[in-house]
Formats: structure tokens, sequence, C-alpha cells
């Protein structure tokens, strides 16, 4: 007996074997249960994920010799003959192979006959996006008054190329992707009716790769299981499919967490010995990344259950948060890049070297601006004036700790040594009581957000750090919080600008451009700038 291909085995007979599309079962089922059916019916989407199963089996539930219900009986000679492909008032039309106005000419012709043997003649058009503009315009005519008996069964995976005159005809059901977890959980059900050997992670790799079609994880497991001899091991799924071990991908993230250039090159070379799609790799990072931002920002109870929740965890709480944003941010452009480059292994390094440049460049100093004063009439442009110095704020020499106690958290915080995310949480709150086993500091109901728990761990270990002990530091939500880095460093900044623009306003060349020209200082223009007193070019370190 010939052997039959797993997704033509387990492909849905009924409405209700169908997986993932139950807004499209649930309209199809209230049509037929209520006889209100519409001539024509249009089901867009991705491929494989059931368009034309669907409308097969809407076929059944049309011609059913049972009567017209959401569930046809299936044993009945029309129901057979519909599942065998031989029911002589069910026409499949492939658009992409017959595209032409003779082709639908040839069909329309034949609509105007009463069904043969069942109740409707249906129609069902397979790419339809693919039919010619003369083709559209001979179908239309029939879509705007079709005989009682016709049913119209339009699928494309490309709705945007069809006429609006013909989607304005057609009741539209657009059929979404399959998630991970619903494949996964079919694969491991049709493996186990089937008596077949399967490892976890193989099926997982499967239905990764299939990316929200069935019909493609069911093709993929017809070849692992060829691949395997009849059973489904994780590390042949793996080579089969040419995908990398995760520890590779933890393992460059490890290097680029610890700015470590040796490592990463190190990790590169192991790497190019198993011939990657450096595309590939790109993405996995990027698709790790995203995980590891979800558990900073969201918590590890956010991320769908995997084998790798507990190093992603780990990776997550080594990695800055803005870090992970920069590395996501580059690899997703390295991508692009890649084709530009003079080889995929040359794109690839650059892209992970960028990672490291970024990351550990110093941030630039405050850039100094802009025109000082702008023409109030005849649309005239005035010349631009170099804003005034004013001197930046300089930190306080005790740095907040006096006799091992702290008694100026703002200043103390200066002194951390705190990463940008940590930073932000730190400098958004206030020391609200202190002993010497342990800091209890308050933060704004508006920044719980920062609350997260590798801030908090961070924040923690360089207040120990700072101490050399080991004390607890708690954090609390109240209101009226005041004395934090944030808010002095605002109220700093906002002196600042006060001072430079008094300065502008003092200047003798700006009053004589207003007096002149009737020129008027742009107020949102003036910004300060680094003090140059010491006879250092501004913004320079």
């Amino acid at each position: 007996m010939s052997y039959l291909a797993l997704a033509r085995k387990w492909r849905p007979k009924t409405f209700a074997d169908v997986a993932g599309q139950g807004h499209v079962v649930r309209a199809l089922e209230n049509a037929l249960g209520s006889g209100r059916l519409h001539h024509a019916f249009l089901f867009t989407g991705t491929r494989g994920i059931g368009k034309t199963t669907i409308a097969r089996i809407f076929v059944k539930a049309l011609n059913c010799e049972q009567g017209v219900s959401a569930t046809p009986c299936g044993e009945c000679p029309s129901c057979i003959a519909i599942d065998a492909g031989r029911f002589v008032d069910f026409l499949e039309v492939d658009a992409a192979s017959r595209t032409g106005i003779d082709d639908i000419r040839e069909i329309l012709d034949n609509a105007q006959y009463t069904p043969a043997s069942g109740r409707f003649k249906v129609y069902l058009i397979d790419e339809v996006h693919m039919l010619s503009k003369q083709a559209f315009n001979g179908l239309l005519k029939t879509l705007e008054e079709p005989p009682p008996h016709i049913k119209f069964l339009l699928a494309t995976t490309d709705p945007q190329k069809i006429p609006v005159t013909v989607l304005s005809r057609c009741l539209q059901f657009n059929l979404k992707r399959l998630p991970q977890a619903g494949i996964l959980e079919r694969l491991t059900s049709i493996c186990a009716s089937e008596g077949l050997s399967a490892e976890p992670g193989g099926l997982q790799r499967l239905a990764r790769a299939a990316a929200g079609s069935m019909r493609d994880a069911l093709s993929l497991l017809d070849q692992a299981l060829a691949f395997g001899n009849g059973a489904v091991r994780d590390r042949e799924v793996a080579e089969m499919l040419g995908s990398l071990d995760r520890q590779h991908l933890t393992g460059l993230l490890e290097a680029l967490a610890r700015g470590d250039a040796r490592g990463l090159m190190d990790q590169v070379r192991q790497l190019d010995e198993l011939v990657p799609d450096y595309d590939d790799v790109l993405a996995g990072l990027a698709g790790l990344l995203q995980q590891i931002a979800v558990i900073q920002l969201a918590g590890a109870d956010a991320l769908e259950s995997g084998e790798d929740t507990a190093l992603l965890a780990r990776l997550a709480g080594q990695m800055p948060a803005e870090t992970v944003q920069l590395m996501y941010q580059i690899a997703v452009l390295g991508r692009r890049d890649l084709d530009l480059a003079p080889d995929p292994r040359t794109g690839f390094e650059m892209t992970l070297l960028r990672v490291l440049a970024f990351d550990q460049a110093d941030s630039p100093a405050a850039t100094m601006t802009s025109s000082a004063a702008a023409p109030a009439a005849a649309g005239s442009t005035a010349p631009a004036q170099t804003p005034a110095a004013v001197p930046a704020p300089k930190p306080q020499a005790s740095a907040g700790l006096v006799g091992g106690e702290i008694r100026d958290w703002p200043a103390f915080v200066a002194t951390l040594g705190l990463d940008a995310a940590a930073r932000q949480l730190a400098a958004n709150c206030a020391l609200a009581a202190q002993s010497s086993s342990g800091l209890q500091l308050s933060i704004e109901p508006r920044n719980a957000h920062l609350l997260t728990e590798s801030l908090k761990v961070r924040v923690a270990a360089a207040v120990n750090a700072s101490f050399g002990d080991d004390r607890k530091v708690s954090f609390v939500i109240d209101k009226g919080v005041n004395d934090t880095a944030a808010a002095r460093q605002a109220r700093s900044e906002d002196e600042r600008q006060r001072k430079a623009q008094d300065a502008i306003a003092a200047d003798d060349n700006v009053r004589a451009m207003g007096e002149l020209f009737g020129a008027e200082v742009v107020a949102d223009s003036v910004r300060p700038v680094a003090d140059t007193s010491s006879g250092k070019p501004a913004n320079k370190k």
C-alpha cells in the first residue's frame, strides 16, 4: 500500500478538527445553522493554515445528503466523493495556472446549469489574486448576479492584489498563523496516535521552523521521520534543519555581555566551522534578546515556558536593559546589511563588533546648540549666536557619605557606578530610612515600573559594594518623594537654563540685532553648554 503523507492523512475532515481558526469556523457554523448563506466567501492568510481545508469542509456542509448543517455526516456518497476529490458539482481551480479570461469564461459558462447531483454547485478558486484583470472583470459579472445554486469560495495569500470591486462582493475571512504551542501540541498528538518515537526537543524545533503553518509542520515531521529512520530525535532534527545549538548563541551573548572581544572572536571561529547561515544566526540572536528584554521588564512569568528560560533569566540579570535594546537593534539592522558586506562572515563579525563599539563608547556630552535669535518680520534670518557658557554643577566632595552613614543620597548615587537602567531607578528614589543593617528607599507611584527584580538587585549590589558589607536594601512606594537625584538634577538643569537665557538676553550683539532688524530670541533654541573658563573647548573631555 502506498504511503500517504501526514499532511494529507491528518487533514481535518470536520469543523471540530480545525485548529486555531475558531473565529472563521464560528461564523461559518452560524451561517449554516441559520441558513444565511452568502454566495461568495474569501479566505485569506499565509500558506498551510487551512484555507482550502475549511473550504472543502464547507462544501460538504452544503451538499451533505443529511441536509445543510455545520456537522456533515462524512459517510454519505456526497461527503465521501468530496473528500476523495471527485464530486461532480465541486470544481477546484488553480488560478496560478489558469489566469486568463478564456479559462474563467469556460467556468462561468457552466455555472448557469443546475447541479448534477448536489444541492449547490461550488467553485473553489485557489490563489485567486493571480487572475488577470480581464479574468477578474469576467468573474465580476457573475459575482454581481449569481444564480441561486452557485457558491464561490476564493482563497489567496495576497488579498491586496484583488480588485476592490471583487472584495466588496465577498464575505472575507482572514485566517491566522497558528501559535507555536498549538503546532507543538498537534505534532505531539499525531506522533502519539501514529505510535512514533519523538523527543520533545525535536518536535519543538519542527514547530518553531513551521512559522505558523500546520501543513509545513507536518511536511517537516515527515522529513524528520525519513531523516531519523522512523524516529524524531532532537539532534537529528537540528542537523536536518541546519539549526544551531543554542549554546552557540548564548555563548555569543555572554561574550557580548562581558565586552570580551577576544572571546567573541573565538566564538565566531567555532561557529564558522559549522558553515552556518549568518542571517539565521542574527535572527536567532535577535529572538533571544527579545526574550531577555521581556524577562527584564515584565518578569520571567511573562515568557512562554521553554528549555531556555532559566538560562535567559540568568543573562537578563547580567545585561543592562539598554544594552539589550542596543544589541537587538544592531542585530536586526545587521541582517539587512549582510548582503552589502564583502562576505557573510565579515558582515556578521562587524555586526557583533559594532555592539561592543557602541556599548563601550563614552556617552557624549550635552550638545551645544543653536541660533539665539530669529527675525520677527520679512522672513529674513538673523545670524546664529553661540549661547553663553554656564558652569556645570560640580559633584560634592563628600559624595554624600559621612561617618559610614549616607547624608546626601543623590550625591551618593553618583558614586555607585551604576549602568544607565539601574542608575535611573536609584536616581528616582529617596532615602527613607537607614541603619547598620539596611536601607529603605522610597519611590513615587509613577515610577513604580522601574522596580524590576533585575534593577533592584543591581542597585543593592552597588550599595553593598560601596559600604563593603551585606546590607539589606528594600524599596517602598510612597507619595511626595522629593529629595531624589533626578529631582535635584532637574532643578540644576532648570537653573542652568535660566542663566543661559539671561546671558543671551544681556548679550550686546543680541540686543543690537533686535534693535536693528526686529529680531526676537527663540527661547527654545537656547541651551547651556559646558564651562569654557578653563580654556578647553566646550563639550570636549
